[in-house]
């Protein structure tokens, strides 16, 4: 019996085997869940090729977070393949390469970045309300936005608006029995990652600083502590940030 049985999720993120969400889903589904995935445009073909690596083909539904008319559409295509939901895994970020230059961005990056990377949660929580009607958990991913990291730039402050975003949403959906949660990863080689320029300025600390160590391949940490918050193991937190990166959070700089 795993702790996600009879769960059913939606899934954001999945683009390839080695991404964090995929590793989700195929946590979920090992726990006993029914998943459902998402993607959009030419990414689609891609996706519906990684659902079938999974223990059990996942369907994969549009969903692009910044169209409104997807978002409005959502819970029509999710329910052509499930009742309800019970969890929504947000794994949505992108940033134009020139939001990577702090002092040379210029706003309609900024924006884009803010759109796509921050203010989605919201929309996407928006979306799936009427589908958690009987309370739930969100789970998003982050990458910790207490720091000014290296090279990280715009998106760091994309991350920072996400992590509020949470709270805000913890705050107002708590009292439908939603909860609002974050899951904050060490540095992993994923797609998101070689997205940023100048990425191994992370690879080549990270896991000399984690207490723990940290395997720069090992999705599976992030997603196992995702999959415990999408869970009932945590009925009374929300509006948190779990680290999930050897320990680096704590350590002084």
């Amino acid at each position: 019996m795993g702790i996600l049985d009879g769960k059913r999720l939606l899934i954001t993120g999945v683009l390839t085997d080695a991404s964090i969400a995929f590793r989700v889903a195929e946590t979920a589904q090992r726990e006993g869940a029914s998943v459902v995935l998402t993607s959009f445009g030419r990414q689609m073909r891609i996706t519906q090729a990684i659902a079938r690596r999974l223990p059990e083909t996942a369907p994969v539904i549009e969903l692009d977070v910044s169209k409104q008319e997807d978002l409005d559409a959502l819970e029509g295509r999710v329910r052509e393949h499930v009742d309800g939901l019970d969890g929504v895994l947000h794994s949505i970020g992108f940033a134009p390469k020139d939001a990577f230059d702090f002092m040379g961005a210029g706003w309609d990056d900024v924006a884009t970045a803010l759109q796509i990377s921050s203010y989605s949660l919201k929309s996407l929580a928006v979306a799936t309300r009427p589908l958690l009607s009987g309370g739930g958990s969100i789970v998003g991913l982050t990458f910790d936005a207490s720091f000014a990291w290296p090279v990280y730039d715009w998106m760091g402050v994309a991350k920072a608006a996400f992590e509020s975003v949470s709270r805000y949403l913890a705050r107002d959906l708590g009292p439908e029995g939603i909860r609002c949660n974050l899951v904050s990863a060490g540095p992993l080689r994923t797609m998101a990652a070689k997205s940023i320029p100048g990425f191994e300025a992370f690879e080549n600390s990270w896991p000399e600083r984690a207490p723990l160590g940290w395997d720069l391949t090992d999705t599976g940490p992030a997603a196992r502590a995702c999959v415990a918050l999408l869970s009932d193991w945590f009925p009374a937190t929300t509006g948190e940030i779990v680290h999930v990166d050897g320990g680096v959070h704590a350590m002084g700089s």
